[in-house]
């Protein structure tokens, strides 16, 4: 029984653009005693193949966190997935601000020690005796009082780009390392202060919250169901939104808009910007803020280092690599000394400008496009592209679409091309093409034909 994804990331990025219909990002967690996590785990995979679910799922002996991606006309068969489980009967679904049909492009369920990896031995204390839950009204209210001390609980790179007025802004790189720190600076503040807490969707805080009160904080309060929640929440009731700026979310988004204001810059030029990437280099892979002119300049690198190896021939590429993990293996959580105009820790609560109202420039034109194949070099001086067919029939006249990650989706009708070295007119599985492109090729760029 297929326990496994059999496409790839492309492959099921056409499918969607093809299907041509809304998906839903969304996510949950609930802390339960599950005694057969593998079982449970197999179980869910099966199910959620059945309704083409996407996402990223932890499950442990503690309960489950997800991340999911599910088509809109699939959403109450996926609920019911879940409403089969005692402990997710009636469960709250956090469904995104901001869809984007590719947040998820695989389904991931695996059986880790714990949903959260907070570090802490949960045999010493009540896990269960947690803080008081409170709505955006409620939550904005408890802002007002001058007892309250409020607490970011997600990392530097999530806070950097939005968080809530006030906010204390840990500079860490792990849930597990706020936790002490916390701990120690409002040591003298356990008994006549609101300790007020919130992350992106409500976990952390669940376990954090129990915590503080068995280190004998006694008026501990948390947002329900984080900042997704809260966003929620504030505009179908009208409310005043206290949090500024992006919510950090851990998908192919890397944030969603809560308010129009911009509260962090561009790592590299200091522009007002809050648009995270991740180096085009697989052996950096580091998350970092960079603006539309810094990200064409720098072609999606964060250093001149790391774009003069992107420039490099693959096969010199992965030698640079050998024996180091890479691309997506890699999660460098936004620090190093190349970024100028990174900031962490305590962050100003003055917005540095306010989106422009124009149409979003990220956003995918969907065309019916069938894969063809890939990349593999660029002849800069001759501005020839050369590719590789792996799938169907290429013929002079297709009206063609490279697309990737910089170079974006350009398309242009083919009127002459190479195969294997002599001109012809048209090319099949395993040929080698190449003919004239008008702009810089990348090896990440896809090869697609369009059919309508």
């Amino acid at each position: 029984m297929q326990l496994y994804n059999t496409l790839s990331a492309e492959e099921r990025k056409e499918l969607i653009d093809l299907a041509g219909k809304q998906r839903l990002t969304l996510s949950f967690y609930a802390y339960a005693k599950i005694e057969d996590p593998k079982k449970f785990r197999d179980d869910l995979f099966i199910e959620w193949n059945k309704l083409d679910a996407l996402g990223r799922t932890y499950v442990a002996k503690e309960g489950i966190n997800a991340q999911m991606s599910v088509p809109a006309e699939n959403f109450e068969a996926f609920r019911e997935t879940l409403e089969a489980y005692d402990f997710m009967r009636g469960i709250r679904l956090n469904v995104a601000v901001e869809h984007d049909d590719h947040s998820f492009l695989k389904l991931t369920v695996k059986v880790r020690d714990k949903i959260v990896a907070d570090g802490l031995n949960d045999e010493t204390f009540d896990v269960t005796n947690i803080g008081v839950h409170l709505k955006a009204k409620e939550f904005n209210q408890i802002l007002e009082d001058p007892n309250t001390i409020v607490v970011d609980f997600r990392n530097h790179y999530e806070s950097e780009i939005g968080h809530f007025k006030g906010a204390i802004t840990p500079d860490v790189e792990t849930f597990r390392e706020s936790l002490p720190i916390i701990n120690e600076q409002l040591k003298d503040f356990k008994e006549d202060k609101n300790l007020v807490m919130y992350c992106t969707g409500g976990i952390r805080c669940e376990k954090a919250s129990a915590y503080f009160k068995h280190q004998g904080f006694k008026n501990v309060f948390q947002l329900e169901g984080g900042i997704i929640n809260y966003a929620k929440q504030i505009k179908e009731e009208n409310l005043e939104s206290k949090f500024i700026g992006k919510n950090f979310v851990f998908d192919h988004r890397l944030g969603e808009r809560i308010t129009d204001d911009i509260v962090s810059q561009c790592h590299q030029c200091g522009k007002p910007c809050d648009n995270h990437t991740n180096c085009l280099n697989d052996g950096c892979h580091l998350l970092f803020i960079q603006c539309d002119e810094c990200k064409a300049a720098m072609e999606n690198c964060c250093s001149t280092e790391c774009l003069e190896i992107t420039h490099l021939p693959l096969a010199e590429q992965v030698k640079l690599r050998r024996g180091k993990q890479v691309g997506n293996k890699v999660f460098r959580k936004g620090k190093s000394e190349n970024l100028k105009f990174k900031h962490s820790g305590e962050l100003s609560d003055k917005p540095l400008a306010v989106v422009e109202k124009t149409k979003d420039i990220r956003q995918k034109i969907k065309v019916k496009k069938v894969l063809l194949g890939k990349a593999e070099h660029y002849y800069v001086k001759a501005q020839v592209g050369l590719f590789v067919i792996e799938n169907q029939e290429l013929n002079v006249g297709d009206k063609i679409l490279i697309s990737g990650p910089t170079t974006g989706n350009q398309e242009l009708v083919l009127e002459k091309m190479l195969v294997n070295g002599s001109e012809n007119s048209s090319a099949k599985v395993g040929d080698k093409v190449t003919f004239e492109v008008p702009f810089r090729v990348r090896l990440s760029d896809k090869l697609f034909k369009i059919i309508s």
